[in-house]
């Protein structure tokens, strides 16, 4: 059956459960090729079930998936392709790259009949990586980045239609994380392939993706670029998913939230409503001057420097437990100390306390 909406994946209304538990519960995406969708939520919130579907190691039970608009799975109408034959290139979290098999041997592991330019292709992408070098090394002589690069390789080397990803990033350190996304991102650029991601970073899936999917309980409760979600939150969940927030609450009136923060604009809510108003740390600023008007006066409990920030942690009169402030450069005001505070509207956000 073909599907004339999109190449690429397509998931329409797909639902999965297990023993009776729902896991995934409508989700509906689109990846054209050349693109980075990913999707980002806590463990257990449907996200490599999804990846798992899309692969065909799991069988569909509602819902269809279509690849390059030719449907693969679709149980109403009886369809379920093996995963060998949907051209989907899979990498998994812990990169299952075969012990016996060198960094060469599991790069061309199932193409080895392909045409000769496609084993050129792979000449070109290990020197691109940077691995070389290491084409007769075995899986484990390498470092955790030249395994992550590796098993990308294996995944790309049949020319899949569609990539998916499980948490690729998530064995490597800090440092080298940030090195490796780099290539990759570079790499999928080039190769134009219609990439699906899992993470559950919110840096990792700000970094990487062209869209986001910010996925709860089995549902995608926000989609779109990564800077619409992350300035434009829809809900509480959402926006504490890109770090801790500053949480204060009260009531709508006169179109502001009073808080110890001074008025919020209330973003429409009703008048009385109960509200939740959650602020980012860096949408707290230190303010000049006496704290007079819209500055709240606060008491340093601790100043750490973070590198390029600097983070406090401040007592304000009127509030719940301590604020976090983050604050670019360095800013190490003694602890104990009495600083003014004012806060960054755009960096406030307002929902209806549930």
């Amino acid at each position: 059956m073909k599907d004339h909406e999109t190449q690429g994946l397509s998931i329409v209304d797909v639902s999965h459960a297990y023993d009776g538990n729902s896991v995934v519960r409508e989700v509906s995406l689109a990846v054209p090729p050349g693109r980075v969708a990913c999707l980002l939520g806590p463990s257990g919130c449907g996200k490599t079930t999804l990846l798992r579907l899309a692969a065909g190691l799991e069988p569909l039970q509602q819902g269809h998936i279509a690849i390059d608009g030719q449907r693969v799975a679709d149980p109403r109408a009886g369809i379920e392709w093996p995963p060998e034959t949907r051209r989907c290139g899979l990498m998994f979290q812990d990169y299952a790259l075969f012990p016996h098999l060198t960094v060469l041997g599991n790069i061309l592991f199932g193409i080895a009949s392909q045409p000769a330019q496609r084993h050129a292709w792979v000449r070109r992408a290990l020197d691109g990586m940077g691995m070389a070098d290491f084409v007769a090394a075995y899986p484990h002589t390498l470092s955790g980045g030249q395994q992550q690069r590796t098993a990308l390789l294996r995944a790309l080397a049949p020319e899949p239609r569609v990539l998916l990803l499980d948490e690729p990033f998530s064995g490597l350190d800090v440092t080298l994380r940030a090195q490796v996304r780099e290539e990759t991102l570079a790499l999928l650029r080039d190769t134009g392939v219609a990439t699906l991601m899992v993470t559950h970073d919110p840096e990792e899936a700000m970094f990487m993706a062209d869209h986001l999917l910010v996925m709860n309980a089995g549902r995608v409760v926000q989609a779109g670029t990564p800077a619409e979600i992350y300035l434009h939150p829809a809900d509480a969940f959402v926006a504490g998913l890109f770090g801790q927030g500053n949480r204060l609450s009260g009531i709508t009136r006169n179109g502001h939230v009073a808080t110890a923060l001074g008025p919020i604009p209330s973003g429409g809510l009703a008048e009385g409503t109960r509200a939740q108003v959650m602020i980012r740390p860096e949408g707290l600023r230190l303010a000049n001057g006496a704290a007079t008007g819209d500055v709240i006066p606060g008491r340093v409990v601790t100043a750490r420097l973070l590198g390029r920030a600097s983070h406090l942690r401040v007592a304000v009169e009127g509030t719940e437990g301590l604020l976090q402030v983050l604050v670019p450069g360095v800013v190490l005001p003694a602890e104990g100390s009495t600083i003014g505070l004012t806060v960054d509207a755009e960096k406030a956000f307002v929902f209806p306390d549930d």
